[in-house]
Order: structure tokens, then C-alpha cells, then sequence
């Protein structure tokens, strides 16, 4: 186990530098034991991020003299549960854990969550390299209700990335892709249905089809929906066009039975060398750079995703932790909240390949980036697409009934149902589920 003096040296780039250990110094006069004795629960949804910080809890209890009590639930259980228990009002929890992606227009319009500005803006309570500015726009955007309540900090910002398989591309003297165009055109030239090699693999599964879609439709410069959050917009030209992209993609250059994958079936499809691009989460990169289970190991490439006509994009899907309203020890809650997404915490969470952290820093730590199993191409593509980064999903209470419902129409598109008529009449069922939600 790293202790905390190790992970406070990684966060510091091996302390190679007098500023950066002035800034660790100055964290050692801060009163981590102030709320001693206190007892916390934290409530996660199940995933590496949670594994890190559960991994590194009784650091935390030895530094601040605080008892932790902590769950991972897997994401169809703990949204529910999250969900019942804030709106009752007596959460079993202080300290949860939170898509937002999903999550976000619940806890504002419930006032689930803490305010977390006036405790960063305590010296007292926030100790001072803390670095809030550390954090990248979208996963603040991502945290900030509309009105400007801070109710998370984020914990991860997935973003959607292209890997790609170098020894097949260079078996065709083909580039890594860096439009629409040159993917469509690569994709078709790396297929070889006989050699059972595909040149794309990708979800089709209705619902979890979405964020791949989104992906498309963000290099058209577009929405899924207004920014008022009043119109939807999945029937224009350019998402009929996106839809279209998207299907032509996965009909004619991906394998048989696409329609039901979802991320982990394109996972295995591409880390056993029978896919040559496959378009997905950077947080499922660490098994295809794992020789014991991937194949690709060697030949495994990253890349930031290929431009639309209208603009480069990537899709971004934020994890976010903070306080529930109804916690009655918010102070130790919140010295578990700053703890768990300090440089040191999220430089340990990028080095074991368990996410990819929102701040800034951990993408520029030399010492994380000698020590990962990732080559310089991965850094290179996560701090690139963080620049580009764009939420993926539209920020409504019903997303899901949203992935549903335009989840089907996309599933049928490459069937090779009419992209217009597909999307259309997806808009006209979804649109009284969102009049519902506006009223």
C-alpha cells in the first residue's frame, strides 16, 4: 500500500522541485484531525475509482482520526437507493458518490447535495494547496447547478477515445484517421470478413448505443438538446445525418450481432485483434495494454476522435462525490471529500489505470506517466481530448428513458431502418416524457 507520504511525494513530481515541495509543506500545517473521533459512511457506485479510495482508508482514518464506514453498490442498485433515501431525508450516508451524467438535474431539483463553496473558501476547513483551479471546466460545469451551488467535486471525467490497432493499419499503409471521412474510408479498407477482422467495432446496443451516437453528433457542432433544456434537437439534419454516419459504420464495417454490444463485448471484439478501431471510454484502456488478457497489448493504439464536418469533439461523462444534505458530521465528511480528490488520490487513480481524474496536474506528473503501464500516446490523447471535451449526454432527470427511447431508433438504423423516420418518431414519443419534466 502507498502510504501518505509516498502519494504526497508522487504528487509533487518526486518533490523534484523547492516550489513543489514548499506547496506539500504547506499542507502538513493544515488540521486534518480537527473533527478526531468522528464517524462517516460513503457510498459508492461500484468502480476502480472506489476500489483506489477504499484501497487507501485507513490512511485517511490515520491521518484524520476519523472513522470511515464505506459500500460500493453496483450502479442499477445504488442509483435507486441514492435516489429513495435523499428524497426521504435521511440518507444512511455523509458522503455519496454520484453519476452525473445521469444524476445531475435529480440532485438539483431535489436539493440533495451540500453547497461545497463555502467550505473550500474556509482556510480552516480547505487546506491551501488543495488547488481547486486544478479542476477542468467541464467537470465544474458538470458540479455547479445552474443558480451556482457546488454540490460535487469531480472524481473522474471519462471521455470517449479512439483506439486503434497499429499493426493492422500498417499492414494497409493507412494513418490514424483525423475525420469522419478518413475513419468511414479506413474502416472499410480494414475489413476482412474472411480473416474475420472487422474495421470498426462499437456499442449498438439500444441504450447504451447513445454516447457512441453522441459522439457523431458532437462533430456536427450539435446538442441532443437546447441549451434551455426546453427543445430537443435529435431530428434536425445534422442528428439525421450523425445517425446516418453512425449506422453506415456499424452495418457495413463492424461484426455480425453488433446490434447487441454494449462497451465490454467491443472490448473483447478489439483486445483479441478481430476489430481495427473501436470508439469508447478511455477508462476501459488498462486490459488492452495487459498482456495477460489482451492480445493487442503491443499493438494497442490511442488517439483523440476523428473531426466532424462541423468541429472535433469528444464526448465527456463526469463521477462526481460530495455531501448529502441530510449528514449530520459534514465537516469530516468534507475532509473525506477533499481527501479523495486531492493531486495525490487522483495521481494513484491515473496510475493504476482506475480513471481518468479532472484535474489538470495528474496528466503532467512524470513520475505517474514513467510508472503506468500506458505509452506517452495515451497522455498525450486524454490531455488533447480534455481540451475538447463536451458533455455526452443532455443534463435532464429522464436520461435514461432519453437512452431508451433513441437508443431503439438508433438499434434499428442499422438494420436498416430510414435514419429520418428512426429519429423522428423517437422525438415524438420522448417529447410528452420531457413536457412532464418542464412542468
Amino acid at each position: 500500500m502507498i502510504r501518505r507520504r509516498s502519494l504526497l511525494a508522487a504528487s509533487a513530481g518526486v518533490l523534484a522541485a523547492p516550489a513543489l515541495v514548499e506547496k506539500v509543506g504547506a499542507q502538513s500545517a493544515f488540521d486534518w484531525k480537527q473533527f478526531k473521533g468522528s464517524k462517516i459512511e460513503v457510498n459508492y457506485a461500484k468502480s476502480p475509482r472506489a476500489d483506489v479510495l477504499q484501497a487507501h482508508e485507513k490512511e485517511f482514518e490515520e491521518l484524520t482520526g476519523i472513522k470511515v464506514g464505506s459500500e460500493q453498490i453496483p450502479e442499477q442498485q445504488q442509483r435507486p437507493k441514492v435516489m429513495m433515501e435523499m428524497t426521504a431525508g435521511r440518507p444512511s450516508f455523509d458522503v455519496v458518490n454520484v453519476a452525473l451524467h445521469v444524476q445531475k438535474k435529480q440532485i438539483e431539483k431535489g436539493h440533495w447535495m451540500e453547497d461545497l463553496r463555502p467550505m473550500l473558501k474556509d482556510p480552516k476547513l480547505t487546506a491551501a494547496d488543495y488547488d481547486f483551479g486544478d479542476f477542468g471546466g467541464p467537470g465544474i460545469a458538470a458540479a455547479t447547478a445552474p443558480d451556482g451551488l457546488l454540490h460535487t467535486i469531480p472524481l473522474n471525467q471519462d471521455l470517449f477515445i479512439l483506439f486503434y490497432n497499429k499493426a493492422l493499419f500498417a499492414a494497409k499503409g493507412l494513418k490514424v484517421p483525423a475525420t469522419y471521412d478518413e475513419m468511414m474510408d479506413s474502416a472499410h479498407k480494414l475489413t476482412d470478413k474472411t480473416a474475420g477482422v472487422y474495421g470498426f467495432v462499437g456499442r449498438g446496443l439500444k441504450n447504451a448505443n447513445l454516447p457512441l451516437y453522441t459522439s457523431f453528433l458532437l462533430g456536427y457542432n450539435q446538442e441532443t438538446i437546447s441549451k434551455d433544456g426546453k427543445t430537443l434537437l435529435m431530428d434536425t439534419p445534422d442528428a439525421i445525418a450523425a445517425a446516418a454516419y453512425y449506422a453506415k459504420l456499424m452495418r457495413e464495417t463492424a461484426p455480425p450481432g453488433v446490434v447487441g454490444f454494449n462497451w465490454n463485448e467491443s472490448q473483447t471484439t478489439f483486445s483479441q485483434g478481430r476489430a481495427a478501431m473501436w470508439l469508447d471510454g478511455v477508462g476501459f484502456s488498462a486490459p488492452l495494454v495487459d498482456k495477460t488478457k489482451s492480445k493487442v497489448a503491443e499493438t494497442a493504439g490511442f488517439a483523440v476522435l476523428p473531426a466532424g464536418s462541423k468541429g472535433r469533439y469528444t464526448p465527456t461523462f463526469v463521477d462526481g462525490i460530495g455531501i448529502a444534505r441530510g449528514s449530520k458530521n459534514k465537516g469530516a465528511a468534507w475532509l473525506y471529500t477533499q481527501w479523495a480528490t486531492t493531486k495525490a488520490m487522483c495521481l494513484e487513480m491515473l496510475r493504476t489505470g482506475s480513471g481518468t481524474p479532472a484535474r489538470a496536474s495528474s496528466y503532467e506528473n512524470e513520475g505517474v506517466k514513467k510508472a503506468s503501464p500506458f505509452p506517452a500516446e495515451w497522455f498525450e490523447t486524454v490531455n488533447a481530448s480534455l481540451k475538447i471535451a463536451r458533455s455526452g449526454l443532455p443534463e435532464i432527470v429522464a436520461v435514461t428513458e432519453f437512452r431508451d427511447v433513441f437508443g431503439i431508433a438508433l438499434t434499428n438504423t442499422i438494420g436498416g431502418a430510414d435514419p429520418a423516420t428512426e429519429l423522428k418518431k423517437a422525438t415524438e414519443a420522448f417529447k410528452p416524457i420531457l413536457a412532464k419534466e418542464l412542468t
